[in-house]
C-alpha cells in the first residue's frame, strides 16, 4: 500500500531510501541516528557527512546508505520540542515534504521514515504523528511511492489516548452484545423455527437507515464485485485516480480490478474502497457481499471499521492508525 505504518527497527527496512533524523551538524547521535550510523557503517557515513558539513532544521541533504539494505540515507533535522511557540509545526513539515521531494528527485520508488523529532528532541507523538501522515497523504495524492513510517514500539506511537479508550469502550460493548444474543440464541431454540429464522436473518446484518428496494436487488443479483465498485465510484462522482489513492491502494492493483472482472480482492482492500468512497453500512455491506464477505460484531478489525463508519470519519489514515494500535492489519493493498 502507497502508506503503510509499520513496527520494525528502521535499520532492518529494504525500501530504496531510509530517512536520519539528524541533528544539524550531521553528527553520529543517539537514538535512530546512532542506530543508523552503527548499522549503516559509522566511518564511512561521518565522512559522507563531513563532506557535506551542515543541514539547516527542516531541510534533508542525502549520503549513499553504505551497508545499509537501501541505496540512499536521506537525513533531515527536525525541531527540538520548545513549547509549540518557535515554528515547530512548519519546520517538521518541512522535514517530510523535503525529503520526500529529495527522494522523488533521487528517482526512489520507497522510502521509510521514522517519526521525527518525537525522541530527544521531544516534540510530542500525537501531534508529530498527525503532521507525518497529513504531509505523506499531500504528497502521495500527486506521485506515486511506497512510504513506511516506521515505529519501534507501542510506546513510540501517538495515537491518542482517548481515541484509543473510546474505540476500547466501542468494541467491549458490542463483543458483550453479541455474547449476549449468542446466548439468547441458545434461548430461543426452544421457541419455535419460525422465531430462530427470524432471529438468524437479523444477527448477521448491520443496521442501515437504507433498504434496497426490490428493483435494485433484481438489477444488481448477478453483479460481480469490480461492477458493483465501479458503480458505486460512478455514484459518487469520483475519478479512478482519487478512489485508490483515496483508498491507500496500489495503482497495479486498482488496474487489475479495472481489468480483471473476475478478480475479487482481499476483505481489507475492499473495506479501503468502501472508506475511500464514504460509503454508509448498508452500501459496504452491499460491495462486501458481492465479494462474499460481510461485517462481523464478533471481530476486532470489523469493529473498528464500524466504529469510524457510523461516525462518518472516512479518514482512511486515522483508520489505519487505530488499527495499528490495536494490533490489527491495514486498510489498503
Amino acid at each position: 500500500m502507497p502508506l503503510e505504518i509499520v513496527r520494525n527497527d528502521i535499520t532492518k527496512m529494504t525500501t530504496e531510501t531510509i530517512v536520519n533524523a539528524a541533528n544539524s551538524a550531521l553528527k553520529m547521535g543517539g537514538g535512530v541516528c546512532g542506530a543508523i550510523f552503527n548499522a549503516a557503517g559509522p566511518r564511512a557515513l561521518q565522512e559522507a557527512c563531513d563532506r557535506i558539513g551542515h543541514c539547516e532544521v527542516g531541510d534533508a541533504v542525502h549520503t549513499p546508505a553504505f551497508s545499509l539494505d537501501a541505496k540512499w540515507i536521506i537525513h533531515t533535522v527536525g525541531p527540538v520540542w520548545g513549547g509549540g511557540s518557535n515554528n515547530e509545526e512548519k519546520l517538521l513539515r518541512n522535514c517530510y515534504r523535503n525529503s520526500l521531494k529529495l527522494a522523488e528527485s533521487l528517482g526512489c520508488k520507497s522510502i521509510s521514515f521514522p517519526l521525527i523529532s518525537t525522541g530527544i528532541f521531544g516534540y510530542p507523538k500525537e501531534p508529530a504523528l498527525r503532521i507525518a501522515i497529513s504531509e505523506i497523504e499531500s504528497f502521495l495524492m500527486g506521485h506515486e511511492m511506497h512510504v513506511y513510517l516506521v515505529v519501534f514500539d507501542r510506546q513510540s506511537f501517538g495515537i491518542s489516548e482517548k481515541l484509543y479508550n473510546s474505540i476500547a469502550a466501542f468494541i467491549d460493548e458490542q463483543e458483550a452484545e453479541a455474547v449476549e444474543k449468542k446466548y439468547s440464541y441458545g434461548r430461543l431454540r426452544k421457541v419455535d423455527e419460525e422465531t430462530i429464522q427470524q432471529y438468524q436473518e437479523e444477527s448477521f446484518k448491520l443496521e442501515s437507515a437504507a433498504e434496497l428496494s426490490l428493483d435494485d436487488v433484481l438489477k444488481n443479483v448477478d453483479e460481480s464485485f469490480s461492477d458493483c465498485l465501479f458503480r458505486y465510484i460512478d455514484k459518487k462522482g469520483m475519478t479512478d485516480t482519487e478512489t485508490y489513492k483515496k483508498a491507500n491502494i496500489d495503482r497495479k492493483l486498482f488496474s487489475k480490478i479495472r481489468n480483471s472482472s473476475g478478480y475479487t480482492p482481499m476483505k481489507k482492500t475492499i473495506l479501503a474502497f468502501a472508506i475511500a468512497l464514504q460509503l454508509d453500512l448498508h452500501e459496504t455491506e452491499d460491495l462486501l457481499g458481492k465479494a462474499g464477505y460481510r461485517l462481523s460484531r464478533s471481530h476486532k478489525f470489523d469493529l473498528i471499521i464500524l466504529y469510524f463508519i457510523e461516525r462518518k470519519n472516512y479518514n482512511i489514515h486515522e483508520i489505519n492508525e487505530a488499527l495499528f494500535a490495536f494490533d490489527q492489519m491495514l486498510l489498503g493493498a
